[in-house]
């Protein structure tokens, strides 16, 4: 563990104000995305630097029209944002809707910017476990709605025990159908490290360290995951986790398109840098936005008509659990 810590502080060191745009790059993968598979690909070209959807590194099960792929790539955009504006290298982002979809990052010169999203990133992280139970003050609730303030894309904070409730009740009943899917089972299982030296030498996926959980050899990992992946324990700790929670973020696009979920991605990334800033923790709750046949019924209850509900987030404080890791650079080269 402490090998693994080591690499995990060093894929976080702070960046230099001299820093390439290779050293950018870094910065832009220590965004949030879905099962840590770091779905990206980065081209870079003079000043511009180009973002790619890696289609090898789909979840079909969880994700089947690649949503949060492209909520993904939204993340690294606006990290890298953030980063070319603290370096002096005020950015232009732009969707190409050819090519894949395509994100293209078009960097100028200009004054610095040191700003405390950016100061946040290399201490970001979906903290998965339980919180504290405070609540938290208007003045962040304002703080983290100015923050998650992106075109097309609207931020809904429910912080009341009622509506919190309700979507405990969304996230057990999508949670119950997605355990009851040995596909869905099967392939969040190849994305599961059970151990240090695992998650070392693949340097992506969800380690069960981060989570709080013991570390296993691989072997037994596989052979007993099945059974430690209950519904029924899986359900109690969401009770817990979300009954301890400050709040509940939503965030709803107003169009249903890969322009939209990137800009979501955006929206959430910097709601979450706020966040860190203001020493909130925060974590995906999206099983009610990820059901298909659960959807409709959520975005009906949140009152948003046909818009579509992107993702969920509880927020709230507790400590920090361990980094996840990210791949080197080179590796996401093109």
């Amino acid at each position: 563990m402490d090998t693994y810590k080591d690499a995990a502080e060093k894929t976080r060191t702070a960046i230099q104000k001299d820093a390439d745009l290779r050293e950018m790059i870094r910065y832009s993968t220590l965004a949030a995305n879905g099962h840590n598979t770091q779905p990206w690909k980065f081209m870079i070209n003079n000043s511009v630097v180009t973002i790619l959807p890696d289609f090898g590194r789909q979840t079909p099960v969880v994700d089947p029209d690649d949503h949060h792929l492209f909520a993904s790539l939204g993340c690294a955009s606006e990290n890298l944002a953030l980063t070319a504006q603290a370096l002096g290298r005020p950015a232009d982002i732009q969707f190409d809707p050819d090519h894949h979809g395509q994100i293209v990052i078009d960097l100028t010169n200009g004054s610095s910017n040191e700003n405390e999203l950016f100061k946040a990133i290399p201490y970001r992280q979906c903290t998965r476990s339980e919180y504290d139970g405070s609540t938290a003050n208007a003045s962040d609730l304002r703080l983290l709605e100015k923050a998650a303030q992106v075109k097309g894309i609207e931020l809904i904070l429910l912080t009341e025990k009622e509506p919190m409730e309700t979507i405990l009740d969304y996230v057990i009943a999508a949670n119950s159908t997605q355990i009851d899917d040995s596909a869905f089972v099967q392939e969040l299982k190849e994305w599961i490290r059970f151990n240090p030296s695992q998650a070392l030498d693949a340097r992506d996926g969800l380690f069960g360290g981060c989570f709080g959980n013991p570390s296993m050899p691989t072997w037994i990992g596989n052979l007993i995951f099945r059974f430690i992946l209950s519904k029924d324990s899986l359900n109690k700790s969401f009770v817990k986790q979300i009954r301890s929670s400050a709040g509940i973020a939503v965030f709803v696009s107003d169009k249903n398109d890969k322009e939209h979920w990137v800009n979501a991605g955006r929206s959430y990334q910097r709601f979450a840098l706020q966040a860190t800033a203001l020493g909130i923790r925060h974590a995906f709750i999206n099983q009610p936005v990820e059901v298909a046949q659960i959807r409709p019924d959520f975005a009906k209850w949140l009152g948003i008509g046909d818009k579509r509900p992107d993702l969920v987030v509880r927020f709230g404080y507790a400590p920090a659990l361990p980094m996840s890791l990210r791949r080197p650079v080179e590796d996401v080269l093109v």
